[in-house]
């Protein structure tokens, strides 16, 4: 089995989250303002040796550190988040360098996370910051020849001579069968088998269009918590998210509660009970916490 992690490439700074969350935003800002929200709550959480790292800055020397930490404890590879929105790009550096530095052993794939950007952090979800859209044959061609030198990079993941790319929501992509075609006939032009599309079950819809895909990959625990939680399991959570949601709403804001606590073990449940199909990837999160974006409304 080879483990891939998913890898998120906000740890810098750039123009357009200086804009929307003030000057030198990166997420280490969000890890920085966690805090404990009930007894035994760990939070804030600080990086190994206090390590704040810039992913522009100090680019190169992180990603070795880092793939050399992936090497000795069995990581075979990255997925690195791509931030592509019909043309324009955000936080494509890090993945730049890797690039630019063949002597860093690490295996890596795309993940084309097709998402737009809302102040979805702040409960503003309907404030839009980037819109995704997928334009036309000549805005896939420009995404294509952007990928291509990746795709080429020796340390690329391959399924055969294919190349591997995933795409987040790609039941959002309603002209996914020409996307994909093209795709298909570009990268056998450049010498390739075609590509290895995979697509994420997420707590959205599942892309049904099987025909377009070549495999699926599980973002947990959104998949388990929307789709595969037991009856008894459903109404308990149910249940505990309404009592203490109604609780907030009378204490004041700093004495607030964590309205969203799910069991481990009733996650772990669901993703090790499931049948998978030879092409659908298991995912695994060892510590899923996101209350340092969300605060109280956030899932632990």
């Amino acid at each position: 089995m080879k483990v891939i992690c998913l890898y998120l490439p906000q740890y810098h700074s750039f123009p357009e989250n200086d804009a929307w969350w003030g000057k030198g935003y990166t997420e280490w800002e969000a890890v920085k303002r966690g805090k404990p929200l009930f007894r035994g709550h760990r939070q804030p959480r600080a990086p190994f040796d206090g390590q704040y790292y810039d992913l522009v800055k100090d680019g190169e020397a992180v990603l070795a550190r880092q793939a050399a930490l992936a090497k000795q404890y069995g990581i075979y590879g990255f997925a690195f988040y791509q931030y592509w929105f019909q043309g324009k790009q955000l936080m494509q550096k890090p993945m730049e360098i890797l690039l630019s530095h063949p002597e860093i052993e690490l295996p890596y794939c795309i993940c084309w996370a097709n998402e737009t950007w809302t102040r979805t952090w702040y409960g503003r979800s309907e404030e839009i910051l980037m819109e995704q859209t997928y334009g036309e044959e000549a805005d896939w061609k420009r995404h294509f020849s952007y990928l291509l030198p990746f795709f080429q990079d020796p340390r690329y993941i391959k399924s055969g001579n294919r190349p591997v790319f995933l795409i987040y929501r790609s039941f959002d992509i309603e002209a996914l069968a020409r996307m994909r075609e093209c795709f298909d006939g570009w990268a056998k032009e450049a010498g390739f088998d075609g590509i290895f599309l995979v697509s994420g079950k997420t707590r959205d819809v599942t892309d049904q269009r099987k025909e377009l895909l070549d495999a699926y990959y599980y973002f947990e625990p959104g998949y388990t918590l929307k789709h595969d939680f037991s009856a008894l399991h459903r109404s308990m959570y149910d249940t505990s998210v309404l009592c203490r949601s109604l609780i907030n709403r009378v204490l004041p804001g700093d004495k607030r509660i964590l309205e969203r606590r799910i069991p481990a073990e009733w996650i772990l449940r669901g993703i090790e009970d499931r049948e998978y199909a030879e092409n659908e990837f298991p995912g695994l999160i060892p510590d899923w916490d996101n209350t340092p974006r969300r605060g109280y409304k956030g899932l632990l």
